[in-house]
């Protein structure tokens, strides 16, 4: 599935991808609600793209059949033929790359953001028109620069020694949201046959970088990319912040709201 306009009829400057679980429409019509309808910022072209694997359980087929009328009134749902699932996410994101090296060489920046994120695209596209944002071998988000391996198999991120021997990861941003420049995408995948593939997606992306000797960039401020932070925000953070994880669908409508408000905030 894969009949949206964006990349083959239009150039946005910017497109969000959100990976979501076929079964997670809730989420998919909020971000369609909230910052994903927000298309021209700052005078940018900006579009929010949804990218699934296949609907698992019981009732799959009748799923697929929702996913298709949902598309056929969106048309912003790229699926493609593999489960998902929690361990196949960097899949996904091998997916999520193909499809932008293949259809959107001539965008300027891609952000990849979890569905339970608050996404403050004006923050965004303000970062990222800014002259000294790298236009190549950029890629920024919530940097993790010694990210230790573990060992202890009881563990969800557990990695034997056998697939990685080293006791640190590459740097990398967390999954949560990052965002790259899009000559990245196709320079990952030149290099990802080489790299012994693991389901920590966003480590296997810093594993990827390392191979190409690029490494990942701070955000101006760490307050930009925030994860598990103290609820509720402060007027004060909301406009400071890039994207954030929040707990529920009310959550995130609120600060979307409350992020929209205009007049002084700290």
């Amino acid at each position: 599935m894969d009949d949206t306009p964006t990349c083959k009829t239009r150039t946005p400057f910017l497109i969000v991808m959100v990976p979501v679980a076929p079964s997670n429409v809730a989420a998919r019509d909020t971000i369609r609600k909230t910052w994903g309808n927000e298309k021209m910022v700052l005078g940018q072209l900006v579009e929010t793209i949804f990218i699934l694997g296949l609907p698992g359980g019981a009732d799959a087929e009748q799923q697929q059949e929702k996913l298709k009328q949902e598309n056929e009134q969106h048309h912003d749902l790229i699926q493609s033929n593999f489960q998902d699932s929690y361990r196949n996410l960097t899949i996904k994101t091998m997916v999520m790359l193909e499809w932008l090296a293949m259809h959107c060489t001539m965008v300027s920046y891609v952000i990849k953001v979890d569905s339970d994120m608050l996404l403050h695209v004006p923050n965004l596209v303000k970062l990222l028109l800014d002259p000294s944002t790298a236009k190549q071998n950029y890629m920024t988000g919530l940097v993790w620069w010694h990210s230790p391996v573990l060992r202890n198999p009881f563990n969800k991120f557990y990695m034997p020694r056998y697939v990685i021997a080293e006791p640190e990861y590459p740097p990398y941003p967390l999954g949560m949201a990052y965002v790259m420049s899009l000559d990245l995408p196709g320079k990952i995948l030149s290099v990802s046959p080489q790299i012994k593939p693991i389901y920590i997606e966003d480590a296997y992306l810093g594993m990827c970088l390392k191979r190409l000797d690029i490494s990942p960039t701070d955000p101006p401020e760490k307050t930009m990319f925030i994860v598990d932070p103290q609820h509720p925000l402060s007027s004060c953070s909301l406009s400071k912040v890039i994207a954030v994880t929040t707990t529920d669908i009310p959550q995130m409508m609120s600060y979307w709201a409350r992020s929209r408000e205009p007049g002084a905030k700290c």
